[in-house]
């Protein structure tokens, strides 16, 4: 796919390493170095992620209208610098909780517009035929960093002190913006003036999403599959962590094997889109990440409660591996050359939104029923998903790809 892939891939995969090492550092920093109680942890975990989201929605818009290269190093750079002004305050005994959730704020913004932005470009540096490949890549990359960085971060954190994962993250920034940099050429410059956008784009992304059928229905399903799956992560901690008495390296074991079903699964993505179709991939790998989920209310303590655990996370695991790097590439392929980056970013936004909500309801539901019987209620509510993801609707028929868009103008 060519040199500036290969940078653009190893600028990611530093970035993403660096945020598996870091992967929980601002809760465990506000617990461990100020003493946090619950409610701050939970504000910290929900009002940095929302105000990053006001943030960058202005963003979309605006990068749309932007050479996307620059963008990129210029958000590694953002978060890099606010990422190290943490060892440095707490070096000098000056970190504060209004700190860590302005640090919150800014690196979630910026990694909305980062994806927003790098999705623009991927499409400019990469031919349409190979869109699928360098996703699935991409995707790989996720779960192997998912897979070895919180235990390497974990154990960091117990040699060299809280802040140390923040450090390494922060230089991984740096890298990739330096691998990004390492591009070189010129990019072509977006069609249309550069002038500053205008209050009714902000939701030019979710208006193209919406006027879209198959973008919809994909946009609908993974609001619900997304939500529903992150909700459940914080009650099966407490349901093996608490009420059946797993050991906390048994936890992480639980969560770090399956991850290596996304190499499997991310890897396998063209290879059954160029025999199945890509439609029937989305469809079948988007009912299977679904069905598996009851499986966790079905959880016993001892060995098979944690093989239990481990199946159930590896099929969810190896199924939304699958989906996602079809999914990306559908996306990428029904988005206007003008609009791409305000796109993503209403899709991010709006899955951000969709698991902090049901995150916040299953908690609540948990508190009155109990966690098993919430992690069912789930389970059982994610099975209304595959529905939304008809073959007739994902045949390309709902809407033009962007290449006959653009011929379309010519």
């Amino acid at each position: 796919m060519g040199r500036r892939f290969r940078w653009l891939w190893a600028a990611y995969a530093v970035s993403a390493y660096g945020s598996g090492l870091g992967f929980g550092a601002l809760p465990l920093i506000a617990v461990v170095a100020l003493h946090a109680g619950p409610v701050q942890v939970s504000a910290l975990a929900a009002v940095g992620p929302a105000v990053g989201a006001l943030i960058a929605l202005p963003l979309g818009p605006w990068v749309d209208r932007r050479r996307k290269r620059p963008v990129l190093i210029a958000t590694d750079l953002i978060r890099a610098a606010v990422l190290l002004t943490i060892p440095a305050a707490y070096a000098l005994g000056r970190l504060g909780f209004a700190q860590l959730l302005v640090v919150s704020a800014v690196v979630a913004g910026a990694k909305i517009t980062f994806g927003a932005a790098g999705g623009a470009y991927l499409r400019s540096i990469v031919r349409r035929d190979d869109l699928l490949a360098a996703n699935a890549r991409f995707e790989s990359t996720n779960w192997s960093a998912i897979a070895v960085g919180p235990p390497l971060g974990g154990a960091a954190v117990g040699m060299f002190g809280p802040v140390a994962t923040v450090l390494l993250d922060a230089c991984s920034y740096l890298l990739s913006a330096l691998g990004i940099t390492a591009i070189g050429g010129r990019e072509e410059a977006p069609r249309g003036p550069a002038n500053r956008p205008r209050a009714g784009e902000l939701l030019d992304g979710w208006r193209h999403i919406l006027g879209h059928p198959g973008l919809r229905a994909l946009y609908l399903n993974q609001l619900l599959v997304a939500g529903l799956i992150m909700a459940t992560e914080p009650l099966l901690a407490v349901l093996l962590l608490g009420e059946l008495g797993f050991a906390p390296w048994q936890y992480g074991l639980a969560f770090a094997v399956p991850c290596v079903g996304g190499l499997f699964g991310s890897r396998l993505a063209p290879r059954a889109v160029r025999r199945y179709g890509r439609h029937r991939v989305l469809r079948a790998a988007g009912t299977l990440r679904a069905v598996w989920l009851i499986g966790l209310a079905l959880v016993r303590p001892g060995p098979l409660g944690l093989a239990t655990v481990i199946a159930v996370e590896l099929a969810v695991v190896v199924s939304m591996s699958l989906f996602n790097p079809v999914l990306a590439t559908y996306r990428l392929e029904h988005i206007p050359e003008d609009r791409v980056a305000r796109t993503l970013t209403a899709w991010s936004i709006g899955s951000g939104a969709a698991v902090a909500l049901l995150s916040a309801l299953g908690g609540l539901l948990a508190e009155a029923v109990g966690a098993r019987t919430a992690i069912a209620a789930a389970g059982l509510l994610i099975l209304v998903s595959p529905p939304l993801l008809r073959t007739e609707v994902l045949r390309d028929r709902g809407g033009k790809t962007f290449d006959q868009i653009r011929h379309r103008r010519a």
